[in-house]
């Protein structure tokens, strides 16, 4: 299991992000967390995977826990070695390399096996079997979302942090890249999917959390978050009652409570 306890994250030693959060991500599952822009999710899915460094950030409380054991103090590759893998929001792929040269620098930590995981890439994702000679530069939104992803794969990680997998994607590649997680899960990887699209990210998730300024403010089976007023109002767009702004303030307020 990998879990967040009472976690809190500073930047530039002044500013502080996440105020407490405890999240639990069990083996074999899909755990969604939701939250608006600014919310921390991103700050958290760093702290996971040990690159608040990079960002002038620091763990100052609490702690990052794989199967019982602290790794919130360790550097990037060694949390990698161990498993845990992001895929960054934006895509972040080398444009001028080409898609087999992308995926190789993914493999990294797993040097031994880089000719086996590109194999399984291209079964996986035959898109990029088709464009591996191309410039990855040159790849549509939907590929290089799917590049992003397949980078982190080629190290094996039993956890992987997919960051905005969906952003800024045509609605029938969102649904490419819902199946494609849901694939991945039944492979054997767990995955921590942080979405804005809630329907996208419940609809496959076992469990989902929901944050709001630096502090998750709901912890529920993914089903129940479905169902749930609030979330179908802030993050699904759905209600049936007037007066939206007043209602809106009330249930602000008794989240952030």
């Amino acid at each position: 299991m990998l879990e967040a306890s009472n976690l809190e994250v500073v930047y530039d030693d002044v500013m502080l992000v996440l105020r407490g959060v405890s999240l639990r991500v069990p083996a074999g599952k899909i755990v969604a967390l939701l939250g608006a822009n600014g919310a921390g999710k991103t700050t958290l899915l760093r702290a996971l995977s040990g690159l608040l460094d990079v960002h002038d950030g620091k763990v100052t409380k609490g702690s990052v826990t794989l199967d019982g054991e602290p790794i919130h103090r360790l550097p990037p590759a060694k949390i990698a070695a161990l498993g845990v893998k992001q895929a960054l929001e934006g895509r972040r792929i080398l444009a001028e390399l080409t898609v087999e040269e992308n995926l190789r620098v993914g493999g990294h930590v797993a040097a031994s096996r880089v000719r086996e995981n590109l194999d399984r890439m291209y079964e996986l994702f035959p898109r990029l079997r088709e464009r591996r000679r191309q410039s990855a530069g040159y790849l549509s939104g939907g590929e290089q979302q799917m590049l992003s992803i397949g980078r982190a794969l080629m190290s094996d990680p039993s956890y992987l942090l997919l960051d905005e997998p969906s952003l800024g994607l045509a609605p029938l590649l969102v649904q490419q890249i819902r199946d494609l997680i849901v694939k991945i899960n039944s492979l054997g990887t767990t995955v921590l999917l942080v979405e804005q699209n809630a329907s996208m990210a419940l609809s496959i998730a076992d469990h989902g959390y929901v944050m709001e300024t630096g502090k998750v403010v709901m912890d529920k089976p993914a089903a129940e978050l479905l169902a749930d007023e609030d979330v179908r109002e802030f993050y699904l767009g759905l209600t049936t009652e007037s007066f939206r702004s007043v209602k809106h303030y009330k249930r602000r307020k008794r989240w952030l409570s």
